[in-house]
């Protein structure tokens, strides 16, 4: 079976944990992280890497070690040294990190304090208080518990976009080279850009008697082939993942792919539209009657009724067929719009390469400047920078911007709001530089009124830029933390500065909802990459999707601007 980037990276993912849980080296622990983040948003297969005999060492944070490592698990499937620790630390306690709110700290003093080793075990202490003998486990940390393990058994599973792209992207191409076959496409939330997705819709047109259903059944990627027929069949990929394959026919061929891109409530409006101009429309075309006079392509379909064509992620009965009757749509922002990036981190904290390297990277992705942006002091996990530091690093950034060409690098940091309110760093170092971005890193449980409250007052510091990853969500592990959002962006388009949609997979933050308030707000958005080592620049794109979902424009993003309009706006957040 062949092994992909993602399951590199899940084991990494896996062993570090484990070795948390055991109380190894943090450094050790760190090193598998970051070896997990690099292969999972690694341009290229590891696989064929490999196959070719390339150095992995060259990649960020490889040494010999992680790469010997990688080729095992390519040519094996698995890692000896994961199977070692299974023996010395229960498989079930893997359960247990699925719990949000349970990393591997509090799962280790589960285990070795409690014994505690299996989802049943640890709801059996919660209902019986025998978490509150463990230092930070107290009533209200059980009852969070108990509702996350009651959302845990009833939760749909789900795929972040970008890792079922992984597998949407090959398999798509499986399929365009059977013969007959002349589209492929995939449909449904994967298409509308949607930041997690539960299974994948793929539409094929053919010519004749094609056998793109046997090819499909036949794909090395599938486990389990749930149903096979001449137009439709189902299948799971060894990942989990669902897939459900149609075929159409190229007369339908706009219709189903409107139909099943959805989502539901703006396909029940499309259809409410249609039934008032006495039409059908459905997965097979528009219908007057029993004659088809549209179909073909889904430009036809809302022509039927009288609309313009309207892009996948608006598709969310927010307001787009009003605004596409009005002629009111926008013209959604496009990576190509992106003039930098203001958010990435270097080796001097948590990144992977040094400071050149990533300015290299970015110039590479298209970006004409770049902050540096890496972690304050109180962020002692990340090694992050105290004013010594942080002034050394800008005299290296000053120094680095009289030889590159094609880049310009602002000087920046990413800035831990602390629980009161204040910034990790004093204003006089913070005024020094070009943009400060503030974030939340610890204290995630406030109140909404505190953890508001919280913002606001950092927001009136002296320096502040930009918020970062503003509700804090990781998806599928952490949930946002209570934030009046809507206060939080009054006060920002009063203060001048910004918010950040972060496009790192896991966050996605500002969420599409709250990046249509800060558009109907006049609060420009800043579009990072957050990165931490030279590949992460490519993360961009999946920022750019979150933001069309959320109705932005170019003119609604703040790295869009030139460099010299740029400094402007951030100066006056300098004051």
């Amino acid at each position: 079976m062949p092994v992909h980037n993602e399951d590199v990276a899940a084991i990494f993912d896996e062993m570090a944990d484990l070795l948390e849980i055991e109380g190894d080296n943090p450094y050790r622990v760190r090193a598998y992280r970051n070896a997990a983040r690099t292969v999972r948003h690694l341009g290229r297969e590891l696989a064929d890497m490999v196959e070719r005999g390339e150095d992995l060492t060259r990649l960020p944070g490889i040494g010999k070690e992680l790469a010997a490592k990688i080729r095992e698990i390519v040519a094996t499937g698995h890692a000896r040294a994961l199977d070692k620790l299974h023996r010395s630390v229960p498989a079930s306690l893997e359960a247990l990190l699925k719990i949000p709110g349970l990393g591997p700290k509090r799962v280790r003093a589960l285990y070795h304090d409690l014994h505690i080793k299996s989802l049943r075990q640890l709801e059996d202490a919660v209902r019986r208080g025998r978490l509150r003998q463990l230092p930070g486990f107290g009533p209200k940390t059980e009852r969070r518990i108990l509702e996350n393990l009651a959302a845990h058994r009833t939760a749909e599973k789900r795929f972040l976009h970008s890792v079922a792209r992984r597998y949407a992207e090959p398999l798509v191409a499986w399929l365009q080279d059977t013969p007959g076959v002349d589209r492929v496409v995939v449909a449904g939330s994967y298409r509308r850009g949607k930041e997690t997705v539960g299974d994948l819709d793929v539409l094929v047109t053919v010519r004749g008697d094609s056998p793109v259903m046997q090819r499909f059944t036949e794909y090395d990627e599938v486990a389990d082939v749930v149903s096979r027929g001449r137009t439709r069949s189902t299948v799971y990929l060894r990942c989990g993942l669902q897939v459900d394959l149609r075929v159409v026919e190229q007369a339908s061929f706009g219709a189903a792919l409107h139909y099943f891109t959805g989502s539901r409530a703006h396909n029940i409006a499309i259809r409410h539209l249609g039934q008032q101009r006495g039409l059908k429309i459905n997965e097979y075309g528009v219908f007057r009657g029993k004659r088809r006079i549209a179909g073909e392509s889904e430009e036809s379909v809302y022509a039927s009724v009288d609309l313009p064509w309207i892009p996948p992620e608006l598709r969310e009965a927010r307001g787009e067929i009003e605004a596409a009757r009005e002629g009111r749509l926008p013209r959604l922002i496009a990576r190509t719009d992106l003039r930098g990036d203001l958010h990435c981190h270097t080796r001097a904290t948590d990144g992977t390469a040094g400071i050149e390297a990533m300015a290299r990277a970015a110039r590479e992705a298209g970006l004409d400047y770049l902050a540096i942006t890496d972690h304050s002091r109180h962020l002692t996990v990340a090694r992050g920078l105290d004013e010594k530091a942080l002034r050394r690093q800008m005299e290296e950034i000053d120094r680095l911007n009289e030889t590159l060409d094609g880049i310009t690098l602002l000087k920046g940091i990413e800035v831990d709001i602390l629980e009161d309110g204040s910034l990790d760093l004093p204003a006089d170092v913070l005024c020094e530089l070009d943009l400060v971005v503030a974030a939340v890193h610890s204290a995630f449980r406030l109140s909404r009124r505190r953890q508001t409250e919280r913002i606001l007052r950092a927001m009136e510091a002296p320096c502040f830029s930009i918020l970062a990853h503003p509700s804090g969500r990781l998806l599928g592990e952490r949930e946002a933390y209570a934030l009046d959002m809507e206060r939080i962006l009054d006060a920002a388009r009063d203060r001048g500065c910004f918010l950040e949609l972060n496009s790192q997979p896991q966050r996605l933050d500002l969420t599409d909802d709250h990046c249509l308030l800060a558009r109907e707000k006049g609060v420009l958005v800043a579009i990072d990459s957050d990165a931490h080592q030279p590949g992460d620049f490519a993360l961009l794109d999946g920022g750019i999707r979150q933001a069309r979902r959320g109705w932005l424009e170019k003119g609604h993003v703040l790295n869009t601007l030139p460099l010299k309009t740029l400094r402007r706006k951030l100066r006056a957040t300098m004051r």
